[in-house]
């Protein structure tokens, strides 16, 4: 029996994504998952900044409340 493909798919294809995905952490398919829902964004942030970001984040939800 001959496997069937997607267009532009083919056996090697197939093979990088199953090797992706069986590398991926679970931490790195729950980031995943949420990019591309589009609802959150994941990156890096230096640790001295992480207390501002946090300020920042909390401002922009306490003025997205009272609108």
């Amino acid at each position: 029996m001959r496997n069937r493909f997607p267009p532009g798919w083919n056996a090697e294809r197939v093979r990088r994504v199953l090797e992706h995905y069986g590398r991926q952490t679970e931490e790195e398919a729950v980031a995943e998952a949420a990019f591309e829902e589009g609802s959150e964004t994941v990156f890096e942030v230096p640790t001295d900044l992480v207390p501002a970001v946090r300020e920042l984040i909390a401002r922009h939800r306490t003025r997205m409340a009272t609108r």
